[in-house]
């Protein structure tokens, strides 16, 4: 697990090949090259360039504000954040959720699950996996699938919309709405939104099975993609319940190291912080978490739908518990670390999504107005769920006054920091060294980063390391005072 071009000796030598910005991706990042005059690689790195501030952001908010705030962190992802934000809040105002509480966070959860998948499957990374990863640059873009592939289209947006559609119902909204509530929800499903959505559901659950039928078409045509593209070997850390089935909304922490031995189970993720550590690093705006008894160069991790189908034991509903099977017995279970197997492990959670969002449209519950609890309060709550791309933690503490006076947010792709730099380093050696550079070559680096689905504005964390430059202007357009910061903590004019 040891990563393998992290720095250079006399970078100052070093010719610079920069990917900026990654395309195909949620928020801002950049990958940098640094190559001797043979174009060998000698170091490679993926950067975070954007800057997030919600941990002090909400310093000094009234703790129920918090939810509908930090969901504006994502335009994609907003559920998740909502609700992990509100599992949180549900500890600092000591609730119990109630049953259609929790079936109705479920939901809304699941609906975010599908249309993100869809999202990511079919407009971020088909055009890589149908058309060829160095093909036509104006073809290879969801222009060119709706042109060559317009069933394949039609699908992924038909899935998607669903997905939005769900979300609607339940939050009132697309994107940032305001089901979840700290203690529960604030609406529930009537009998017209529910025969709505079962109108379509059954359709929805054949287009995701044909959905993961493609990419098994599309992974087993490609020796490639089994133990080479950008593969390597790492622990994975997800939720489970307590009898090891996969759960998106709730369960313990569960890790398995590369030769999947369990480094710890059913960990309650109250107590997160003996489990998992987080190192700054000057070069990106994102931390490297890792867990502390592999220590900081061996104990990074990958989260997501890959460690997900990897950790769990089964998948709760029948037709995705198939597919998982086929997953895990592919090749000799050679899928099970590879990277481009997130997609495939992708596609079998957007199928779990649709089971499951069938199997609560037709729970009477969903009509109850027994909505929220409240209870004895506590200053401190922590939150977990299981984001589209991975483990989102939110941990706040609040002072007497009920304001938040710390926060700490751990996105999916923050886990994957190290992961996604180590798959972009496999990728550099094993496409790029030595080679002319092409556009197409340096697409393979960011398939590589794509398969990850990372979401990159989510992710942005710095703690001191910031470097800031401040201009003061005019009415006329001319510089009056100029500021800056270095990443090193000092100012300068």
């Amino acid at each position: 697990m040891s990563s393998e071009l992290e720095t250079a000796a006399n970078p100052e030598n070093l010719k610079r090949v920069v990917i900026e910005p990654v395309t195909r991706v949620e928020g801002h990042g950049k990958v940098t090259l640094l190559l001797d005059d043979n174009n060998h690689v000698h170091q490679a790195r993926f950067h975070i360039v954007e800057f997030r501030g919600f941990e002090k952001f909400v310093q000094g908010r009234p703790f129920w504000e918090v939810p509908v705030m930090v969901q504006r962190l994502c335009g994609i992802c907003p559920v998740s954040h909502n609700l992990a934000a509100c599992k949180a809040m549900d500890m600092i105002i000591g609730a119990k959720i109630t049953p259609v509480a929790d079936k109705l966070r479920r939901l809304m959860h699941m609906g975010q699950i599908l249309q993100s998948h869809a999202l990511h499957f079919f407009h971020f990374s088909s055009p890589d996996l149908l058309f060829g990863f160095d093909s036509d640059i104006g073809k290879r873009n969801i222009t060119g699938i709706v042109e060559s592939y317009p069933d394949i289209a039609r699908q992924g947006v038909a899935l998607r919309k669903f997905g939005q559609e769900v979300i609607h119902l339940t939050t009132g909204k697309r994107v940032h709405g305001t089901g979840a509530i700290p203690g529960g929800v604030n609406k529930n499903l009537s009998l017209e939104e529910r025969d709505y959505l079962l109108k379509e559901i059954d359709q929805v659950i054949s287009l995701s099975q044909s959905a993961v039928e493609l990419i098994k078409t599309i992974y087993s045509a490609r020796t490639d993609f089994h133990n080479k593209f950008g593969s390597y070997r790492s622990s994975f850390m997800s939720l489970v319940r307590e009898n090891g089935a996969m759960d998106l909304y709730h369960g313990g922490l569960r890790a398995k190291d590369e030769f999947n031995q369990t480094i710890f189970d059913h960990i309650d993720y109250n107590q997160y912080w003996d489990y998992i550590h987080e190192e700054v690093k000057s070069w990106s705006y994102m931390k490297c978490p890792f867990i502390p008894s592999k220590g900081r160069k061996e104990g990074w991790y990958r989260v997501g739908p890959l460690a997900r189908v990897n950790n769990c034991d089964f998948i709760p509903t029948l037709l995705a518990e198939k597919e998982r099977k086929t997953f895990r017995e592919f090749c000799g279970g050679s899928a099970t670390q590879a990277t481009l197997a997130y997609h495939w492990a992708r596609m079998i959670e957007m199928l779990h999504a649709a089971e499951v969002i069938k199997e609560l449209l037709d729970d009477a519950d969903l009509q109850s107005d027994d909505l929220v609890s409240s209870g004895e309060r506590n200053l401190r709550g922590v939150g977990v769920i299981e984001a589209p791309r991975g483990t989102l933690i939110h941990h706040y503490r609040i002072n007497e006054d009920e304001q938040i006076v710390r926060a700490n947010l751990i996105v999916a792709t923050t886990h994957n920091n190290q992961a996604m730099n180590e798959a972009v380093r496999r990728v550099a050696l094993q496409y790029l060294d030595g080679q002319q550079i092409s556009e197409g070559l340096l697409n393979h680096i960011e398939v590589a980063i794509r398969a990850f689905d990372p979401c990159l504005s989510c992710a942005t964390h710095a703690i001191g390391k910031m470097p800031l430059e401040v201009e003061l202007i005019d009415a006329n357009g001319s510089q009056i005072q100029r500021l800056i910061k270095d990443s090193d903590g000092r100012y300068r004019i």
